[in-house]
């Protein structure tokens, strides 16, 4: 691994929270003749086409927030939840600012902050980012979105972003993700990666393949062994 970083940039959906997790729970709560867990995966599966609209100009600049609303309202006719009234829908669209971090994520980040700045990069906006670090006690010394830079990931400008930011040359930035996509492209804006493993991302009935894939400075089980890697 070149020198270490000084600053570590968390992706946050899958990486840091348990989106699948905690969204079929909140749906079984609500809705106990739904499937939890094939709801989750249906509102997760229109993250990236909904974002593609707006970085291929189809669509203006949107909030994650609201294309969380778009998918919501298409999919939940597929669900026999059409009927469902405006308030509850505001309501259930809020549930990602509401997501439970992983086991090893509390203590993992306290072990970092003790050593590097750490900070969010997430295509999630500003407002769910930081009601998700109230709620989960995410003790983040900076909340960085694609709001910010008015771009998604894997768009350059969030990744160079963060060392702008921070005044930093690019490789003194750490993307820390659990998506090889995400990384790929942060490594070719010239930042440090570390792959965490997250195999029960889309749920214990569909586990993930996290076996390593060159190019990676650090792969890792989890928070904990990312703190030990980097002698946190």
């Amino acid at each position: 691994m070149p020198q270490p970083p000084a600053v570590l940039a968390f992706d946050t959906f899958g990486t840091v929270v348990d989106w699948h997790g905690s969204i079929a729970r909140e749906i079984r709560a609500l809705h106990p003749q739904v499937d939890g867990a094939a709801f989750a995966r249906a509102w997760r599966a229109g993250y990236q086409p909904a974002m593609e609209r707006v970085r291929s100009g189809a669509l203006g600049w949107t909030l994650i927030d609201d294309l969380h609303r778009l998918i919501l309202d298409e999919i939940l006719p597929r669900f026999g939840l059409q009927a469902m009234p405006e308030d509850a829908r505001r309501q259930l669209n809020k549930a990602w600012h509401r997501l439970d971090p992983w086991p090893d994520v509390l203590n993992g980040l306290a072990r970092l902050k003790r050593h590097y700045t750490i900070c969010t990069l997430s295509n999630g906006n500003i407002g769910l980012l930081t009601n998700m670090a109230k709620r989960a006690g995410l003790p983040w010394d900076c909340i960085l979105s694609a709001e910010v830079f008015r771009a998604y990931k894997p768009d350059p400008a969030t990744y160079l972003g963060v060392a702008r930011v921070f005044d930093l040359p690019p490789g003194e930035v750490m993307l820390v993700a659990a998506h090889h996509s995400d990384l790929a492209a942060a490594r070719a804006c010239g930042l440090q990666t570390a792959y965490i493993e997250r195999p029960l991302e889309f749920g214990a009935d569909q586990p993930k393949d996290v076996s390593p894939q060159p190019g990676n400075d650090l792969h890792c089980r989890d928070f904990n062994d990312l703190a030990a890697r980097l002698g946190a």
